[in-house]
């Protein structure tokens, strides 16, 4: 990439994040762009509305489930090592690891944890443990708070318990905490040092902090909860760093485990298994799965992707590898991922010329909408369906089983425990869209936004898939 061509791109991102920012009211934002071997950062705004602290190109932030992805990588390190196997029991690392379901842990393997098809029903459980024993309390509570929602790889549903797991079995077949092994298993051969594994490292020196926008004024209000707890790490609660070693960390995937100062990281062997498809639902809302990377496809090209959210922030790394491309970015709401979907689309159809075809080209007239209606569950969430004015509306309530978990999950969440009912409209027979967006809205990295139905005997469906997330009927 030339020097022309650089400062063109830079100028677009430049000017694009301005604007939405200002229409938004996203406080701050920050994105990397690493391609051929040039590389560019742009940050815009505040780091933090109660200081006004700028955001920098050097800013951090929370990495999010971003830090699947190198959760993923410190795994088949250790399959590497011959200390972990992937097709082995998870019990046989983690005799203790257990379900409400009798006999169903049994059945997990290592590899299942990886590809989010383990089944384990825990993707809102938030133990609230801290320090060095943290994982183990979340595996401990495993046992007595969560079931399963299906068998395990029959299905994809989104894992943060998979990945939480996963750090577990690491901190028993290496003997170190979690963060002692990705700093020095990931950070310091990546050359990320700027990354940081606690928010007590990260105050010393600038960070972000998340937003959330209120209903009604839409004005930005930082976040009451930094972090979530520690039992949270290696699905992505407490990992802090910069766009710079983000890009760094995906170079290193770029270039089949090779670090940018030429340190081996992972085996090619190991870095192209992650970038395999381990499970495809064949719904266009739900991207094929790898191991710690989603597989997006834009037309003929793949992308490889992980977005984190975070209290009040999202991170988004995507590594392109047939055009030799990373980008990163963070902005503090939630609502900036929709800029870092037009960022990538442009990144992909303006910058590297890429055809991305419609996803959706249209709706459909007559779908019969009763197999849908229903109340499908999941640990903690409950999705009520029901049919008003010729279309699917859901209502999805979080329903806390202790007082620990409403704190922590309101925290996270922004003060909501029940979101504002939603229409959808049909594409086809057990695919939906919300209604009232543009269909070309979900060309994207928003497909997320699209919702499935899957499982469809006796008239009805039973399960229901929303942000790759399953939920199942009651």
């Amino acid at each position: 990439m030339n020097d022309t061509t650089l400062r063109t791109l830079e100028a677009r991102i430049r000017e694009q994040v301005a604007s939405y920012c200002e229409t938004d009211e996203v406080p701050g934002f920050v994105a990397g762009v690493h391609h051929a071997g040039a590389e560019i950062v742009v940050a815009h705004g505040t780091a933090n509305t109660a200081t006004g602290a700028p955001m920098l190109a050097d800013t951090g932030f929370l990495f999010g489930s971003v830090t699947k992805v190198m959760t993923t990588t410190l795994v088949l390190q250790q399959v590497e090592r011959g200390l972990l196997d992937l097709d082995a029991p998870v019990v046989e690392y983690l005799p203790e690891f257990a379900v409400t379901v009798p006999g169903a842990a049994d059945k997990i393997l290592v590899r299942h944890l990886l590809s989010h098809t383990n089944g384990i029903d825990a993707d809102l459980f938030f133990p609230d443990a801290q320090g060095r024993d943290a994982l183990a309390a979340y595996v401990e509570g495993l046992a007595s708070s969560c079931g399963v929602l299906f068998e395990p790889g029959e299905q994809v549903s989104y894992s943060n318990g998979g990945m939480i797991l996963a750090g577990r079995l690491l901190e028993v077949v290496t003997g170190l905490p979690f963060p002692e092994l990705l700093e020095r298993d990931i950070y310091a051969p990546v050359g990320m040092r700027n990354s940081s594994t606690s928010a007590a490292q990260a105050i010393l020196r600038s960070t972000a902090v998340g937003h959330f926008n209120d209903l009604e004024t839409n004005a930005a209000t930082p976040t009451g909860m930094f972090t979530l707890p520690d039992t949270w790490g290696p699905a992505g609660g407490t990992p802090i760093g910069t766009v710079a070693d983000l890009l760094a960390f995906g170079r290193t995937h770029l270039r089949a485990g090779v670090s940018p100062s030429g340190a081996r990281v992972l085996s090619a062997e190991s870095t192209a298994l992650m970038q395999q498809v381990a499970f495809d639902m064949g719904s266009p809302n739900v991207p094929p799965i790898g191991m710690g990377w989603v597989l997006y496809p834009f037309g003929d090209t793949t992308v490889l992707a992980m977005s984190g959210a975070s209290p009040g922030g999202v991170s988004l790394l995507c590594v392109v590898p047939e055009h030799d491309l990373v980008f990163a970015a963070f902005g503090n709401t939630p609502g900036a991922i929709m800029l870092q979907d037009q960022l990538l689309q442009c990144l992909m159809s303006e910058h590297l010329g890429i055809s991305i075809p419609p996803l959706i080209t249209e709706s459909a007239a007559e779908v019969d909408l009763t197999p849908y209606v229903g109340t499908y569950r999941c640990e903690q969430l409950r999705v009520d369906v029901s049919i008003v004015d010729g279309q699917l509306e859901e209502r999805v309530t979080y329903e806390p089983t202790d007082e620990s978990q409403e704190r922590i999950f309101t925290a996270f969440a922004g003060g909501m425990t029940a979101a504002p009912p939603q229409r959808y409209i049909a594409i086809r027979p057990g695919l939906f869209a919300p209604a009232d967006y543009p269909l070309a809205t979900f060309d994207g990295y928003l497909r997320l936004l699209l919702v499935s139905y899957h499982d469809i005997r006796d008239g009805r469906a039973h399960f229901h898939n929303a942000g790759g997330r399953l939920t199942k009927r009651a």
